[in-house]
């Protein structure tokens, strides 16, 4: 498996810091963006070798870290409106082929309006999850303004660390890349157990209220 997701990821991180490189401060910005917008553009990549070039001297750190998190909050719009519009001409009128419920709905509903803030600020300095939880949040409808504010300080520090780090190891950002590839790993198994767990435990819900009946 972690050969194969490798063999995924090492082609996404040439192209991510070929346009950095082309492009500097655009480039950036456009890879964040698609990042947050439910595109698996690998932000350790584009953020570790923008790093390297602020130690260039190539920008300032405070610019390259407003500008990866303003293009993660823009992006992270993209993905909150296809979750906020497509909840109801995709998942209400046809979530059954998806094998999507209303009671899961429901459920969304109710889990971002208690635990939205820190769902959002916290997973947004996670690997993989923070790519997608914009969809979710915007499916349940949490208040626009309020996911905005907490997507752009939650991506606050996770886009300043990576740069950081790629500033003060210079040429060796590529090593603390392959590196942070193992923390992917780890969230991507945690993700399928998760995923495993609910399936098991709707099975096991379905037999008891089955044997019940």
């Amino acid at each position: 498996m972690l050969v194969t997701l490798a063999s995924i990821t090492d082609p996404l991180v040439e192209f991510a810091t070929n346009v950095v490189g082309d492009l500097g401060l655009p480039g950036i910005f456009v890879l964040m963006l698609v990042e947050s917008a439910c595109i698996p553009v690998p932000s350790e990549a584009t953020m570790l070798f923008a790093g390297f070039n602020v130690s260039e001297g190539e920008y300032g750190l405070i610019a390259v870290t407003l500008v990866g998190a303003g293009a993660n909050l823009v992006g992270s719009w993209v993905a909150y409106g296809i979750g906020y519009y497509g909840r109801i001409d995709i998942l209400e009128k046809h979530g059954r082929k998806l094998h999507i419920k209303p009671s899961h709905l429901q459920w969304a509903d109710r889990w971002f309006e208690r635990h939205g803030d820190a769902t959002v600020f916290f997973t947004r300095m996670l690997p993989i999850v923070r790519t997608f939880i914009s969809l979710p949040a915007g499916v349940a409808r949490m208040p626009f303004w309020r996911f905005s504010l907490l997507t752009f300080v939650g991506c606050l520090p996770w886009v300043f660390a990576l740069t950081f780090i790629g500033q003060q190891v210079g040429a060796r950002w590529e090593d603390w890349k392959d590196s942070l590839h193992y923390l992917d790993y780890a969230v991507a198994a945690i993700i399928v157990i998760g995923v495993a767990y609910l399936i098991i435990r709707n099975r096991r819900n379905k037999a008891t209220v089955g044997a019940a009946g």
